[in-house]
């Protein structure tokens, strides 16, 4: 098992398998896109192996992952987050996913708007869209494409560990900054420059 600490997951990084029983979640359907019900499954399963998520190595400063083998050609993660540790705002550009808090909790941020795909480079957001929900262990969700949202280990003293997948693999993750209802697009991450 290979462990990386930085701030963005790498697709370059191993792979590992999930104990033997829900690496292919839920009778995917032949040859079918895992649905984000069948990515909540599978996350769901992978929090509650005690084994696996133990295996996950925790660094004091930075977060933590390992690649998983998701269902369905899926993109999944174990991901360890250090007191005080967070995302920044972020999407997926065309992937669902889900994840959920196998240890300790997270705190999720979220615009319940669906923004344009392209074409701008801030946005004014209008009052009511911002949503917030604490997630502690076995708590998580699923969502769908360009879903905006920050995550957050807002502890003072305890790691949490998560499983997050995604379907098709990530794209593009388009990071912004916020200031009060200012959402600016910052920048745009692809594959290869996460290698």
């Amino acid at each position: 098992m290979s462990v990386s600490s930085s701030p963005t997951p790498s697709p370059a990084a191993a792979t590992s398998t999930p104990a033997a029983g829900f690496a292919a979640t839920a009778a995917l359907r032949a040859g079918a896109a895992p649905t984000q019900a069948e990515l909540f499954d599978f996350v769901r399963r992978a929090a509650a192996d005690a084994g696996l998520i133990a295996s996950l190595p925790l660094d004091p400063e930075g977060r933590t992952w390992v690649r998983l083998d998701g269902p369905g050609g899926s993109e999944a993660w174990l991901i360890g987050w250090p007191p005080g540790t967070g995302t920044g705002w972020h999407d997926h550009a065309e992937s669902v996913g889900a994840f959920i808090t196998a240890s300790g909790e997270l705190k999720e941020n979220s615009l319940a708007v669906r923004l344009p795909t392209d074409g701008w480079k801030t946005l004014e957001l209008t009052e009511g869209v911002d949503r917030s929900r604490r997630l502690p262990a076995g708590q998580g969700r699923a969502f769908g494409r360009h879903h905006v949202h920050e995550v957050l280990n807002e502890s003072q003293d305890r790691h949490a560990i998560s499983v997050h997948a995604y379907y098709p693999p990530l794209p593009q993750i388009r990071r912004y900054s916020r200031s009060g209802p200012l959402l600016r697009l910052e920048q745009v991450e692809r594959p290869e420059d996460w290698q």
